[in-house]
C-alpha cells in the first residue's frame, strides 16, 4: 500500500513507494506520489514538496484551476494534462459543476452512484481522457532525480485512475492495487463528513439521505474501481491490450518505466 506522508494541508499525499510489483521487486521510495490540490499549501509544505519534487502533473480541468491555482513552488516543473475537457459534475469540482451534482442526488444515492459508473467509464471510452492518460504515462520515461507528484482535485478519481494505470504497468498485484485505491477513504472521510452535515443545514434534506449521496460522490468505492476495469475488458479485452492499443505503449516504453521506477 502507498505511503501517507505528513503535510500540514495535504491530507491525501502518498508515495507509491514500497509497493509490491513484478519480478518481487518493489516501487522505488520518493519517485511516484499521489495528491490533491496543492492550492492551500503552508510555508513547511512548500518547502517540503521543493525539495522532494521534480515535476507537478495537475490532472484538473482550465477551471478548477482558475478557481484553486496551485501554489507556486520555486524550481518544480509543473505541467497542465486535463483528464477531462470539460466540467463534469461531482468529479471535476468547479462550484457549478458541484452545486449541479448535489442538487441532483443529494437524496439518491443510487443515481449518485450511477453517475459515478459512468465517468469510470468515460475514463476508458472517452478518447481525450485516453489520450491524457497516454500522456501523463509518457513522462514517466525521463528519468528524473525527485518525484514525480500527479493530483486533480481531491486525488480520488482522476489521479486515483492514472495510479491504478501506472500500478498495473508496473506489475503491482490486483490486490494491492485496489487496497491501495480505497485508501483514499480514510485520508478524506473529514472532508465527506463537514460537507454532508453542511449541504443537510443547507437543504433541509435529511442526514443519512444526504451522507449517502455525498459519500457516493466524494469517496472511493470498489464499484467503481469494477466498473473501470470493466470498461477495459470491453473496449480491450484485457489490460495488457488497453496499455498497447488503448494508451499506445510499446515494450520498450514499458520497460522504460519500470526501469525508472522499481527496484
Amino acid at each position: 500500500m502507498s505511503r501517507l506522508l505528513k503535510f500540514d494541508r495535504l491530507p491525501n499525499l502518498r508515495d507509491l513507494g514500497g509497493m509490491p510489483a513484478i519480478n518481487g521487486k518493489r516501487i522505488r521510495e520518493g519517485k511516484l506520489v499521489r495528491s490533491g490540490h496543492l492550492a492551500e499549501l503552508s510555508e513547511g509544505d512548500r518547502q517540503k514538496l521543493r525539495e522532494m519534487t521534480a515535476l507537478i502533473v495537475d490532472l484538473r480541468t482550465d477551471e478548477e484551476r482558475s478557481e484553486k491555482p496551485d501554489a507556486a513552488i520555486p524550481g518544480v516543473e509543473s505541467v497542465h494534462i486535463p483528464i477531462f475537457d470539460r466540467q463534469v459534475a461531482g468529479i471535476t469540482r468547479e462550484r457549478s459543476a458541484d452545486r449541479e451534482a448535489f442538487a441532483a442526488f443529494l437524496s439518491a444515492q443510487e443515481a449518485a452512484e450511477r453517475y459515478m459508473n459512468e465517468i469510470y467509464r468515460a475514463f476508458v471510452f472517452n478518447d481525450y481522457s485516453l489520450a491524457q492518460y497516454e500522456t501523463f504515462i509518457r513522462l514517466l520515461l525521463e528519468r528524473r532525480d525527485g518525484a514525480v507528484l500527479w493530483h486533480c482535485t481531491a486525488g480520488k478519481d482522476r489521479a486515483g485512475v492514472a495510479s491504478v494505470i501506472l500500478e498495473e504497468l508496473l506489475g503491482v498485484p490486483r490486490e494491492a492495487i485496489r487496497e491501495d485505491y480505497l485508501r483514499t477513504n480514510r485520508c478524506l472521510e473529514g472532508e465527506a463528513e463537514k460537507l454532508t452535515a453542511l449541504l443537510a443545514q443547507q437543504s433541509g434534506e435529511a442526514v443519512p439521505a444526504a451522507k449517502a449521496s455525498v459519500r457516493a460522490l466524494l469517496l472511493a468505492k470498489e464499484e467503481y474501481l469494477d466498473t473501470f476495469y470493466r470498461a477495459v475488458e470491453e473496449r480491450f479485452g484485457s489490460f495488457d491490450t488497453y496499455l498497447k492499443d488503448g494508451l499506445h505503449l510499446s515494450q520498450d516504453d514499458i520497460g522504460q518505466v519500470r526501469e525508472n521506477y522499481l527496484e
